[in-house]
């Protein structure tokens, strides 16, 4: 419950001092990708329970002459990648955080399709309501492997309180100005995860 109050203050008191980054962010994707501002997602949530999380848009919708989109890092502008290495394209998510549907601190909410890949050990990530920043996100981010970052998450899940849920804000500011692990190597952010037993 103590967490809960905090992410619903957390989250509104961010939402309100960042209203302008949020304004000129608004415009800006406008400008440079066109309607819709926001990219929305199916993401597993707490139990696994199904939400929608909403960002703001980082790729364009460039598809080829048969109508497909274009691989990740010719639809990822500069703009784009100035959106996730500042991580602005996450203040949406402030708005799931006041829903309920995730909390400001907890482990990232990922595809839907990864689910049946977990083995019983990676799926207790969802034991706790999914985060904006995470324990994972702090200590390497997307330069970690999968199962780093899963035992990362599961570390979390069994020691989160509300001074480490602290700690991890304050890392997650010193995560940004310092840019460190956005990308995964040869990805544009991090590779699909197949499965523990059908590789990394």
């Amino acid at each position: 419950m103590l967490k809960r109050v905090f992410d619903i203050i957390g989250a509104i008191t961010v939402l309100f001092l960042a209203s302008p980054f949020f304004i000129m962010v608004s415009l800006a994707s406008l400008l440079f990708f066109g309607r819709p501002i926001f990219f929305r997602q199916d993401r597993p949530g707490l139990n696994g329970a199904i939400f929608k999380m909403i960002k703001f848009r980082t790729m364009s919708n460039a598809r080829d002459v048969d109508g497909h989109l274009l691989p990740d890092d010719v639809r990822l502008a500069s703009y784009g990648k100035f959106l996730r290495s500042t991580s602005l394209d996450e203040l949406p998510e402030l708005w799931n955080v006041i829903k309920g549907d995730m909390s400001l601190v907890g482990p990232r909410p990922l595809l839907v399709s990864y689910l049946p890949l977990y083995d019983e050990k990676q799926l207790r990530r969802h034991e706790v309501r999914p985060g904006i920043t995470g324990w994972a996100q702090v200590s390497g981010r997307n330069a970690l492997s999968w199962e780093q970052k899963f035992a990362l998450d599961i570390y979390y899940v069994d020691h989160q309180s509300l001074w480490f849920d602290m700690k991890i804000l304050w890392l997650t500011l010193w995560t940004i100005i310092n840019r460190k692990g956005i990308s995964a190597d040869d990805n544009v952010t991090m590779p699909i995860f197949k499965g523990t037993k059908n590789g990394k």
